[in-house]
């Protein structure tokens, strides 16, 4: 297994990869993320790691630039901050994962692991789901809404796969935060919130009829009509 790490820590990054070595993972560090961009090559990385607050360019923004290339590989994000507004900017780049420094490295692991477990569960080849002029295709990771693509994130696109596959029923936010975290997430359950407010603007906003509807107190739903 591959990873790619960007930190600007050296003493970090060193046992970061050393730490990898000894699970038997090839760890490629950079320091700069402009750098790292200039060498970067899509999917040739089973992960990548990236902290926030680096020279060059930051984690976001280094985030950001390879979704644009690379929508599948598990990207996990490193900062020494916690306030919600760096984890929700890190997950709209499309990031899947996040974890604030200092963290155990047994924690990093398990964060990892369950990344690449995720990834290696082979792809169905499903019929596309479609309710009213909303069409998901799973394996191709497009959407469109009368006949026009939406560009999502990957976390954007899971939480609606994990409101298609309901079949119109509610969805509750601890199984939405299982679902697309693999654990309870430490913040509070407004980070769900958020996320249902970014996938409504890029779904709904320019549609007279609404999809994505709330049933207060119990969760959300997808469904053609309230």
């Amino acid at each position: 297994m591959k990873i790619l790490l960007l930190e600007d820590d050296f003493t970090l990054s060193k046992e970061i990869a050393s730490f990898f070595a000894s699970k038997s993972f090839v760890c490629t560090p950079y320091y700069d993320g402009l750098l790292l961009l200039k060498k970067y090559n899509p999917n040739a990385y089973d992960l990548i790691i990236l902290d926030i607050n680096v020279p060059g360019k930051n984690g976001i923004e280094v985030c950001k630039s390879i979704r644009e290339v690379d929508k599948k590989t598990p990207i996990i994000m490193l900062t020494a901050f916690s306030e919600i507004e760096d984890k929700l900017s890190s997950f709209e780049n499309g990031a899947d994962d996040y974890l604030v420094k200092p963290f155990h490295f047994d924690e990093l692991y398990a964060r990892v692991s369950s990344l690449l477990r995720r990834k290696e569960i082979p792809q169905q080849n499903k019929e596309k789901i479609s309710i009213d002029d909303l069409e998901i295709f799973e394996t191709e990771m497009k959407v469109f809404r009368s006949g026009l693509e939406i560009k999502l994130t990957p976390k954007e696109f899971k939480l609606l796969l994990i409101l298609a596959n309901a079949n119109g029923n509610v969805v509750s936010k601890q199984f939405i935060a299982e679902k697309l975290w693999d654990y309870h997430i430490e913040t509070n359950q407004n980070t769900i919130e958020v996320y249902i407010n970014f996938l409504r603007k890029k779904i709904d906003k320019d549609h007279p009829v609404k999809l994505i509807h709330t049933k207060i107190g119990y969760g959300y739903y997808l469904k053609e009509s309230e």
